[in-house]
């Protein structure tokens, strides 16, 4: 099984030492956010856990723990955003120029296949034009492609609390001028660049459908093939396979305006108080009377043996 740490909430920036605790402890209980009188007991068996896809905006609290998640017989990876937004969009994200750094220096401790670079969402308003994107993308580029193989892209989905921060959808003409450029930068710097969730075609432009839960990054990463379902639960033109995810929503600290993940005002300090780095769940505990439903986890790996293997 592969785990998520998280689309809901960016575990290794906020939450690495609880999650850090959870590995020690051998589990972790998820709260149903749809649901929430289910609560799910995850085994963090290593022999199940095929490997960790960690979703940050900052690395660097994480970083310290790799060697014992290691140690410990786990396989990791990270979707890492790095986009060029300041605090006006992204209060609780720390200097952007530190942050790039720290993507290099994690693709230096961990190696280049493990870090998957993204720059999404990508967002318009008056300043941020398709002008302004070139420019910082291209830079990007050139900043990361030692150290990364693929840029996966997005472009913001506006939902209605967003039009007061004076964001606006992108004009089909932007996206396609953008894609444009974005492609064949992309290939000159030799990297592969793919969507996330995008029901564009860009295939015209080198950009293809990228799965950010993907079975053939992964297998690369364990050394052996993966047979892992598609994700029935997500968006409709998400290409993502199957994982368990062990986030909860409205938890993150980056307070990034435009995120799907962080809905209501207030919910954040809420948060850091019901927060125990030592508690099961990220956020709250179990009622006295919770009995959490034990979730079976078993590998994907396809264990294949050759006829050379038995010489």
């Amino acid at each position: 099984m592969i785990i998520s740490a998280s689309r809901r909430t960016d575990i290794p920036a906020c939450y690495s030492d609880w999650f850090m605790n959870r590995i020690r402890d051998g589990h972790v209980c998820v709260r149903n956010p749809f649901q929430t009188s289910q609560v799910t007991c995850v085994d963090l068996d290593p022999a199940a856990v095929d490997c960790i896809v960690f979703w940050t905006k900052d690395a660097e609290p994480m970083m310290k723990h790799l060697p014992e998640l290691k140690e410990r017989g786990f396989e990791f990876c990270f979707q890492f955003t790095v986009t060029p937004y300041d605090e006006r969009l992204e209060p609780g994200v720390r200097n952007k120029a530190e942050i790039e750094d720290t993507l290099i220096r994690l693709s230096q401790q961990i190696g280049k296949e493990r870090v998957l670079w993204r720059y999404d969402p990508i967002i318009f308003n008056e300043e941020m034009t398709v002008k302004w994107h070139k420019k910082e993308f291209l830079r990007l580029c050139q900043k990361f492609a030692p150290y990364v193989s693929r840029a996966t892209i997005s472009f913001l989905d506006l939902y209605p609390r967003l039009l007061e921060k004076k964001l606006r959808a992108a004009s089909h003409d932007e996206m396609m001028r953008l894609s444009d450029f974005i492609g064949r930068t992309a290939a000159l710097y030799g990297l592969e660049v793919v969507t996330c969730s995008e029901a564009m075609d860009l295939s015209r432009f080198g950009i293809g459908r990228g799965s950010c839960i993907d079975p053939k990054v992964i297998s690369k990463i364990v050394g052996l093939p993966m047979k892992v379902p598609k994700d029935p639960s997500q968006r409709a033109h998400c290409q993502c396979y199957q994982s368990v995810d062990i986030g909860a929503y409205n938890t993150c600290q980056a307070e990034c305006i435009y995120c799907y993940a962080t809905s209501r005002v207030g919910r954040l300090e809420a948060a850091r108080q019901g927060h125990d780095v030592n508690g099961e769940l990220l956020l709250g505990s179990l009622k006295v009377n919770e009995r959490p439903v034990k979730k079976k986890m078993e590998s994907n790996k396809v264990m294949q043996i050759s006829m050379w293997d038995l010489k």
